[in-house]
């Protein structure tokens, strides 16, 4: 191609002024790479604004860019190294005895196989008498984050009768930092569901674009996410999908959940273990790229930053309590929830299985990142003179080689 004979100080030069090109010019060299981020009229602003390069970048609806950067990673032998062990009594009424690291560690509630895979489990050996609370953990990490991207890669989630799981994050002084619940499931459930629990005055806007479902409770939608009433049940959505949760998502080998959470909104998307998608495998995760989520909590009608801020990750198994116990008698589950928890074998099922948990940070661009209206042309074309120079050396080898 004609390239492969320009230096790569012409190409540079050339590079740069395409962006203030007019669109009758520009777009033909725009069709060779397309991947370029470019801004259309108006009517077309946002949803380019959310579009992604080959490099990772995302959009802000403002016009910022943005990459996701890694923060943390939570795998292998040293998972366990920044977690507490919660032994307070449930404070969801569990009928649990959350046990301390020791105790887990010399039970084998928690432990990390040869292969790096990460367990956490309920007690499956211990016959107990009616009325007697289960051993099982639940671990607290002793990094808070303010935003980020969570990506929970698992083989298996606890599920069974009488099993309340949840792997979610939490601010201090309840709910006025809000509770972000990522999955969650009781039961027979093959459905996961994604909740909210804030302070007065956060509402989920059910005109925001999402695939899952907002249930309703006598024909009224669960999109006030006050925890202060309607006994603390927030706003939730369940996923679409039977294999969101339960054996089905086990059966096809677990998969990815990941949780957005920034200014714009609050997001959770879930990927059978045969789509994730490629770009979470190399780390460069792009969430604009993903489609719509399971779930979105935006800030049209919360304002993110007020009511969600400083959250745990908190992975848990209780059994029975206020939603588990409640909900006992409507299952397709035998006998009652005190009488399941007796047997020790209907708790094989109790375990997580997890690959690795990775946290990442939102890195602006370019400074703020933001597009300001000297960075575009009359034409609706994006400056490229304005992009950090990083991506510019990125795109001038991607088109020479």
């Amino acid at each position: 191609m004609i390239y492969d004979a320009l230096p790569l100080s012409l190409l540079a030069i050339i590079f740069l002024f395409f962006g203030a090109l007019p669109g009758a010019v520009a777009d033909p060299l725009a069709s060779r790479i397309d991947w370029l981020p470019r801004f259309r009229p108006s009517t077309h602003f946002v949803d380019l604004q959310q579009r992604t390069t080959r490099s990772g970048i995302n959009y802000n609806p403002n016009g910022s860019a943005f990459v996701w950067l890694q923060q943390d990673e939570y795998s292998g032998k040293t998972f366990f190294d920044k977690w507490t062990y919660f032994t307070d009594p449930d404070p969801t009424q569990g009928h649990v005895n959350y046990v301390n690291q020791s105790t887990a560690i010399a039970k084998n509630y928690t432990y990390v196989q040869a292969d790096g895979t990460v367990i956490m489990k309920a007690d499956n050996t211990s016959t107990l008498p009616l009325g007697a609370y289960r051993d099982s953990v639940r671990i607290t990490s002793t990094t808070k984050y303010n935003t980020g991207l969570f990506i929970l890669d698992l083989n298996r989630a606890p599920w069974g009768c009488a099993i309340w799981p949840a792997f979610w994050t939490v601010g201090d002084n309840w709910p006025a930092n809000g509770e972000i619940d990522i999955l969650e499931g009781v039961h027979d459930n093959e459905h996961n569901q994604i909740a909210w629990h804030t302070n007065p005055g956060c509402l989920l806007d059910p005109n925001a674009i999402f695939t899952g479902t907002i249930p309703n409770d006598s024909g009224v939608n669960r999109t006030n996410c006050d925890a202060n009433v309607d006994s603390n049940s927030g706003c939730d959505v369940v996923e679409w999908s039977r294999a969101s949760y339960g054996p089905y998502f086990e059966a096809q080998g677990g998969g990815v959940l990941a949780m957005k959470w920034d200014e714009n909104d609050i997001s959770v998307w879930s990927f059978f273990r045969a789509a994730i998608p490629a770009d979470v495998a190399a780390g460069t995760p792009s969430p604009a790229s993903w489609g719509p989520p399971s779930a979105m909590l935006k800030n049209t009608q919360c304002n993110i930053t007020t009511y969600f801020a400083w959250h745990s990750i908190v992975f848990d198994i209780t059994f029975c309590g206020e939603w588990a116990g409640n909900s006992y008698a409507t299952t397709n589950c035998p006998g009652t929830c005190d009488e399941r928890l007796m047997d020790p074998t209907n708790f094989d099922n109790a375990t997580w299985s997890i690959n690795s948990l990775k946290v990442y940070r939102k890195q602006l661009l370019a400074g703020n990142g933001t597009l300001t209206a000297a960075a575009r042309t009359t034409s609706g074309t994006l400056n490229i003179s304005k992009i950090v120079l990083p991506v510019l050396v990125m795109a001038l080898l991607s088109i020479v080689w």
